[in-house]
This record gives structure tokens, sequence and C-alpha cells, in this order.
């Protein structure tokens, strides 16, 4: 058998055993999930596709890996018109098919029409392809090498892909298997393309800084650096307490008294301040150091830096192989290579906290500015909003209209016209470096949002209130118990904007705050990336530690979200 052909069947009974293997799986999941699955379909699509994967294997084509799971590639390299003549005459036969099981004669005349047609279209690509001489076909051949744990990783996934369609085209109004099929697939692909920043920056945050730029591309896995702990007897390392924290640090002077001086290490924020203590008092603690590997006497060995030298050259101690076991050599940095392994970096995080001001409490100062500010800004939107509001929408009073009238035209001044006059107010005051200018202009209202919910309010029907007065409820306990439960929708859409314009709020601590225990995360974010911009992961960790509550109240929240937007275009309901 030639070895072209040995390649066409390899090919084509590996990926038609998977297809049937899929099919055998979406079956079984329908019986599963739906009670609608075909049993025979499950029984003859795992028969097949074991019969397909087991002949692709056994054949090994277009490879000389030793790994015993693959799946074979081949790519055509052709011009644009040989490409049109294989769409054409792909096209072609899915009409011929068609036309095979018309319901009627009309049917099937224009089904063979459209076959005669595509196959002209055909024709023609293949004599303009014959007119150039220089026009090849290539063919690429490859194979897609797999270990057991990665295939049972992408059959478990599949799994839980066709699960999640499944159990979703329960629900779906959508008529046939087809359109719920493209739906899920477009739903799909739009949710990877939207999420493909927050993917980069999630990975970005658990990446080490020799993973952030490579000549490939980005790079979607990260790998860290394995290390072991060491208790350095030239350099040990100690661990004690100062101003009340816990820090790691080098002693650089012990004196007769038992009182030693220590050069701090960790913290990273006061990193090279010193202190005095009781050598009693500190705690000896192991390095983590990493591991390399290298080559001693013609044996390629793992082993651990023991010492950096003031050269550039790394002193490494041998742990393996037996025979240079505890040996130690001295290399250049071109001689040794890091030891890595997939996995994330998780001390981005605590060494982007470790380098915040002392003050802050690793960040925790900047979540409590920020909280107050927002929780003080919801709370004062909806009251006073949804008061003036109510009463713009039910009470009559003189001037109504004009006031009215005045209060959208507000929504007309820019806000840097208003900027220098609320400073001014706010510096009277002596509310400068306080948090008081940031949430207390929530109080007295906004003009867009009293305008939407007096849109609201009107859409509710006047016999609920005239009912409520029946009953003696005066005007604030109507308000309270009767209109707001009304308008819930609006209320909560009201209360995501302000939640996200508060937490995103840089203009205003830039104006008014001054000291690092006033500032808010979206403050602290602005200066961590000006002091850090050449330490991408740490940058990416504490965005990624600012947008955690953000990303929380959305999933929490997003019926609220998407229900008060819909409804807020539609007048008052």
């Amino acid at each position: 058998m030639k070895a072209s052909l040995s390649d066409a069947i390899a090919i084509v009974s590996t990926w038609v055993g998977s297809g049937f293997l899929a099919y055998a799986i979406q079956q079984g999941l329908r019986r599963l999930i739906l009670g609608s699955g075909e049993g025979r379909g499950v029984i003859t699509g795992l028969a097949v596709g074991v019969i397909g994967l087991g002949v692709g294997m056994a054949m090994k084509p277009l490879t000389e890996a030793d790994s015993a799971i693959h799946f074979p590639l081949v790519w055509f390299v052709m011009p644009y018109p040989a490409w049109l003549a294989s769409l054409a005459v792909l096209f072609g036969l899915v009409r011929l098919y068609q036309a095979a099981f018309a319901l009627n004669s009309r049917e099937r005349k224009e089904r063979l029409l459209a076959t005669l047609i595509w196959g002209a279209v055909a024709v023609g690509m293949i004599l303009l392809y014959q007119q150039d001489p220089e026009n090849k076909i290539e063919i690429i051949k490859g194979a897609i090498p797999l270990s057991p744990a990665k295939l049972a990783l992408i059959v478990a996934l599949g799994t839980l892909g066709f699960a999640a369609m499944i159990s979703s085209a329960r629900k779906a109004q959508a008529r046939g298997w087809a359109k719920t099929l493209v739906t899920q697939i477009a739903l799909l692909a739009g949710s990877v393309v939207f999420g493909l920043p927050f993917a980069f920056l999630l990975v970005t945050s658990f990446k080490e800084d020799r993973d952030m730029s490579s000549a490939n591309g980005i790079i979607w896995v990260p790998k860290v650096q394995e290390t072991v702990p060491y208790m350095d007897p030239n350099r040990p390392l100690y661990q004690g307490t100062f101003e009340g924290q816990t820090v790691e640090g080098t002693v650089i002077d012990r004196r007769a008294d038992g009182s030693a001086r220590v050069d701090i290490v960790r913290p990273l924020a006061i990193r090279g301040k010193t202190f005095d203590v009781a050598y009693s008092d500190l705690k000896e603690i192991p390095r983590q150091i990493p591991l390399v590997t290298a080559t001693i006497n013609g044996v390629s060995g793992k082993g651990m830096v023991v010492e950096d030298l003031e050269d550039g050259r790394k002193r490494v101690r041998f742990l393996e192989p037996p025979e240079v076991k505890d040996k130690e050599s001295t290399f250049e940095p071109t001689q040794v290579e890091p030891v890595r392994k997939v996995g994330l970096r998780w001390q981005n995080y605590t060494e982007a906290l470790s380098f915040l001001p002392p003050e802050t409490n690793s960040g925790l100062v900047y979540l409590k500015n920020t909280m107050l500010i927002v929780i003080f800004s919801v709370i004062g939107t909806l009251l006073s909003s949804s008061i003036v509001a109510y009463a713009f929408s039910r009470l009559k009073f003189p001037g109504k209209e004009t006031l009215f009238k005045i209060l959208l035209s507000t929504m007309m001044l820019p806000g840097a016209v208003t900027l220098l006059p609320q400073f001014l107010i706010f510096r009277q005051l002596g509310w400068i470096d306080t948090l008081y200018p940031l949430w207390a202009p929530a109080f007295f209202g906004s003009a867009f949002n009293i305008f939407l919910l007096r849109q609201f309010f009107m859409g509710i029907p006047m016999e609920l209130e005239d009912a409520a007065k029946i009953d003696g409820c005066t005007y604030l306990k109507t308000f309270w118990a009767i209109m707001l439960p009304q308008i819930k929708p609006a209320l909560a859409v009201i209360a995501i904007w302000t939640f996200m314009g508060a937490w995103n709020n840089f203009m205003g601590p830039l104006i008014y705050v001054n000291s690092p225990e006033q500032m808010p995360l979206s403050y602290a974010l602005q200066l961590f990336a000006g002091d850090r911009t050449g330490e991408p992961g740490l940058l990416m960790a504490f965005a990624t530690l600012c947008m955690l509550p953000v990303l929380l109240l959305f999933f929490f929240a997003q019926k609220y979200f998407i229900e008060g937007v819909t409804l807020s275009g539609l007048g008052g309901r």
C-alpha cells in the first residue's frame, strides 16, 4: 500500500471516528437530559467511532512521534480559483442531495438547476486555474500528538459543552436543532471575542516577567519557576516584627548585648529600612531559591542556585541525578536553564499588595474608602432622586412645570463649568482631603435620575394612590409603601449606574484627596500604575483585585440591570 493512500485512510478513519464518537456522546446526553435521544444512534456511533479511531491510530500516519495518540492533519495550499472550484463542487453536491429528497417535482427541478449552475461555476474556475501554468496545489501534512491526560480533558470539556447546549435547547423557543446550534455558537463566539481582554488581564496577572513578551506572540499558558526552601548559612533570612507588622530581613549587625540591626527585605513598600531588635525575637526562615538545569562533567543535572555572585555567575548545588548530587559548580547565566512548570504565579498578588504604603493595611483602607463612597452615593441618589421625582409626578404646587424645566436644563451644563464653584464651596466647608465631596452631592438629587423616575411614577395607575389615601396613608407612607415597590427595576438600574460611577470615579479623588488614608481604589490604581509601569504582572494583579467587586455585582444583579434598561426605554413602563 502506498504511503499517500495509507495517510488518506488514516486521516479519514481518525476524523470520521471522532465525529461518530461525538455524535454518540451527543445522543447519549440528549437521551439522559431530554429523554429524546436515539439508543440505536448511541450504539452505532460508539461502534463506528471506536473502529475508525482504532484504524487511524494503528496506521500512525504523517508523524514519527512516539505519542501513541495523535490526530492527523492535512491542508491544501492552492490559488483562489482552485478554492472557488472546490466550494462550487461542494455546493453542487449539497443541492444534488436536496434534489434527491425533494418533496415534489418542482422543488426537484429547482435543486437540479442549482446543481447545474454550481457545476458550471466549478468548470469555469477549473479552466481559469489551468490558464496559469505556475499554479500548483501543495499538500501540507502533520499530526497533533496528544497525551492521554490531554485527550481526557478534551473529551470532558466537549461533553460539558454538549450538556450545556442540550440543557439550553430545552428552554429554547426556536424550532430545529440547526437554529439552536447556530445561536449557541454565535453566543459562544461573542463571549470569546468580548472576553479576550479580561482573559488577557487575568492570565497576565499570573505570569512571570519572562513571559510578558515573546517572539511567538502572547503566551496564554503561564509557567512558574520551580523553587525549593533553603536555609542559607551565609545569608540567613529572619522574620520579625516592625511597627506592628511582620517583616522579613537580613541581620546586618549583631551586637554583644544581644541586639541586632535588621535590613528589611519584605514587605516591599518598606524594603531597605533598618530597625533594632533583640536577636532572640528573630526567627530564621528558609529562602525560596530557584531550580535550574546545567551540565557538569558531561552529565546534565538539576540543582538549586545557592548563591548569585557579584559578576553575574551562579553557584549551583546539584540535587540529581545521583552521580552528581551535592556537587557544586559555578556557571555563567547562559549555561543554566530555569526549571519551570505550567502553573500560576500567585505571588504577583501578594507582592502587589506589599508595595502599598503600610498605612493602607495592604489596600484594605482603599477598599474601605471606596465602599463608603459607593454606599453613601447609592443611598443618597436613590432617596433624593425618588423623593423629588415623586413630588414632580404626583404632587400639585405652584410653578411645578417651570421648576421641572429648570431642573432638566441643568443637564446641559458641562461638568467643567460647575467644577470650580463646587471646589470653592467644599473648601469653605473644610471638606478638602476628606471623602465628603465624593458622596455628599448624591443627597441633592440628579436631573437625569429624577426625570427617569418621574416617568415611571407617571405610568403607575392613579387608582393605587387613591386606594392608599382611602386607607388613611399619608403622602410619605404612600410613597414608601405603595409607589417605590412599583419601580424596583428603575431603582435597580439607577443603583447599578451610581455604583459603577462611584467605583470608577477618578477625577473627584484627584481634586479633593491628598493623603493615602483617604484614597479610593481608582486613585490608588492610577498611582500604582505610575510606580510599577515596568512590572505588568503586578499591575494586572492589582487591577484584577480592583475589578472583582464590580464583577460580582454584575453577576448577581444582571437581571435587574437588563430589566431596568429595557423598561427605561418604554416611557412610563
